[in-house]
């Protein structure tokens, strides 16, 4: 969908990219994973509202045909990475930071690197999955498929039910191997956070987002006609989003245990306990590096659902169309 500039790189390229989509053709794994590997990149959260706004105004440029003529391909690729990185794809407006898919790493590695550290006490446990909670709703809510409007009432009650959710799980995982010494000691100990993560999240995800299952969210072509609102889109979507979030958290809340315990074995760390906490963080950090963009990639971003699977009366207004196939963003 994209033809290469051959020749002067500085040359007018108006006929030659198509901004409105990724660099990268999203029908693979691999290209969706370089497509996210470049949009959450965590430095990108340094970028300040100018820079913000200076690649804004950029593409709209590009897209007016008023471009300066100077400007070269990679400028533009770095200025829709910026772009993507911090606006909302439905609405155009600049996300909150700590909800900007750029913000993943670094908000995570925090969280649920203490969450692996200080998953013995209770408060600490209510604390850290409250914690998490509360993250994931921001970034629930700002990369939400905004077509579908939701009230602070009913995302109050979500986000309430939601951490609940996640805080009762852990708990109650954490008092069931307290009561079992065999459990107490063993490696399963240290997976409750992930376990409760998990969990909650099939919790979270609906809850925050339960204004698109019940208006549902918009379907359009393949040429951009939206065509109604389906709630089986919807649904659909969250079922997409969910095992890319838990695949976000699972190589680093699986590997972090088994790295940090076999580091607290060492006289560095057995003189100096501070450090637990500091490494979890740190290699939950590396994980999570290569992970999130892994998670995101599970589906493309615009994914398609057959018209036979839409619900009435959409189905027929559909098919009457001559339509066979819709799309939807299914959020991040």
């Amino acid at each position: 969908y994209q033809r290469r500039v051959h020749g002067d790189p500085r040359r007018d390229m108006s006929l030659n990219l198509d901004l409105s989509k990724p660099r990268w053709p999203q029908d693979s794994f691999v290209n969706r994973y370089k497509h996210f590997f470049s949009t959450v990149n965590p430095t990108l959260v340094f970028a300040s509202n100018k820079q913000l706004d200076d690649a804004k105004a950029l593409l709209d440029q590009y897209k007016k045909g008023t471009a300066p003529k100077s400007v070269t391909e990679e400028e533009l690729w770095r200025a829709k990475n910026l772009y993507d990185s911090a606006f909302h794809p439905d609405t155009g407006e600049k996300v909150f930071l700590p909800g900007r898919m750029a913000f993943q790493v670094p908000g995570n590695m925090m969280i649920t690197g203490c969450m692996m550290a200080f998953y013995r006490s209770t408060p600490a446990v209510i604390f850290w999955q409250w914690a998490n909670q509360s993250f994931n709703a921001i970034v629930n809510y700002s990369n939400r498929n905004a077509t579908s409007p939701v009230t602070n009432e009913l995302l109050a009650k979500a986000y309430c039910a939601a951490t609940s959710a996640s805080v009762v799980v852990a708990v109650g995982l954490n008092r069931i191997v307290a009561r079992s010494p065999s459990l107490r000691n063993s490696f399963f100990s240290r997976l409750v956070p992930f376990v409760a993560v998990a969990a909650a999240n099939y919790v979270n995800l609906p809850l925050m987002r339960v204004a698109e299952l019940q208006s549902g969210i918009d379907v359009q072509t393949d040429k951009g006609e939206v065509l109604g609102k389906s709630t089986n889109a919807a649904w659909t979507a969250i079922n997409l989003v969910v095992p890319g979030r838990i695949l976000m958290a699972c190589p680093g809340m699986i590997c972090t245990p088994l790295i940090v315990s076999r580091l607290e074995r060492t006289p560095l760390f057995t003189r100096m306990p501070v450090l637990t906490p500091i490494s979890s963080v740190l290699v939950m950090g590396f994980f999570l590096t290569f992970a999130t963009p892994a998670g995101c990639a599970v589906a493309p971003q615009w994914s398609s659902l057959k018209t036979d699977q839409l619900e009435e009366p959409l189905r027929s207004k559909v098919k009457a169309k001559g339509v066979s196939t819709v799309y939807y963003n299914k959020g991040l």
